[in-house]
């Protein structure tokens, strides 16, 4: 079977996690893609760490404010009641448990639910910034990645070689293959995202990775329709 990379699967269904009242954090990169699929009856309150609670969508051309950026500093809008603080409000926060769910990038997650987002060896970077204190202030950590590298070699792994981001924190990772839970040491697969199956992951995937006994397979048009 032949993998063709689709990063919408991925957003559709984080979007169908989150209830109405809940506090959210989307990373900067795919995670951003989310906000655009969340069902109109939910209403969510997006948290951006630069400082912003009621994040908005991305402006139209015209209305676009140079004064308002999400933390990665993209434009953005703010929703009415939304508000501004500095950092050290917005992390307070995210440090005091008060974000629900964080929805981060990836380069690498493992079974133990290691998470390595932030650093390719060779690369400058400024620093892992504040994905270390979601991690661990966030009450569920999402870990939102294409199933594979650019080289074929899956982003699931048995143990992460790349510099870590945290140390046992991710939950749950979502793929463009299916929905894998993190405990006991083990990928746990409870959804398979259609044309693929459990045994293609099975055999692509260098982890451990438990097959739930009635794991779903979902289509897209299924996810467009909840």
């Amino acid at each position: 079977m032949e993998y063709v990379p689709n990063k919408e699967i991925i957003a559709r269904r984080i979007a169908r996690i989150f209830k109405t009242g809940e506090v959210v954090n989307l990373g900067i990169g795919l995670p951003t893609l989310v906000q655009k699929f969340i069902p109109s009856e939910v209403n969510i309150i997006l948290q951006s760490e630069n400082g912003i609670l009621g994040l908005g969508p991305s402006p139209g051309k015209g209305c676009v404010d140079k004064d308002v950026n999400d933390a990665g500093g993209a434009p953005a809008s703010v929703r009415p009641g939304g508000c501004f603080f500095d950092s050290a409000v917005s992390f307070g926060i995210i440090r005091g448990g008060h974000v629900d769910y964080t929805v981060l990038g990836v380069l690498q997650v493992d079974q133990e639910g290691d998470l390595a987002n932030y650093k390719v060896p060779g690369k400058m970077i400024p620093g892992m910034g504040g994905a270390m204190d979601l991690t661990t202030g966030a009450r569920v950590v999402i870990a939102a990645t294409l199933h594979f590298q650019p080289s074929g070699a899956a982003r699931l792994m048995r143990r992460c070689t790349l510099p870590l981001t945290a140390i046992h924190e991710v939950n749950t990772v979502i793929t463009d293959l299916g929905v894998f839970e993190v405990f006991g040491g083990r990928f746990h697969l409870t959804e398979c995202f259609a044309p693929y199956t459990p045994a293609f992951i099975l055999e692509r995937t260098d982890a451990d990775i438990i097959v739930k006994n009635d794991c779903p397979v979902v289509t897209v048009e299924a996810l467009s329709e909840r």
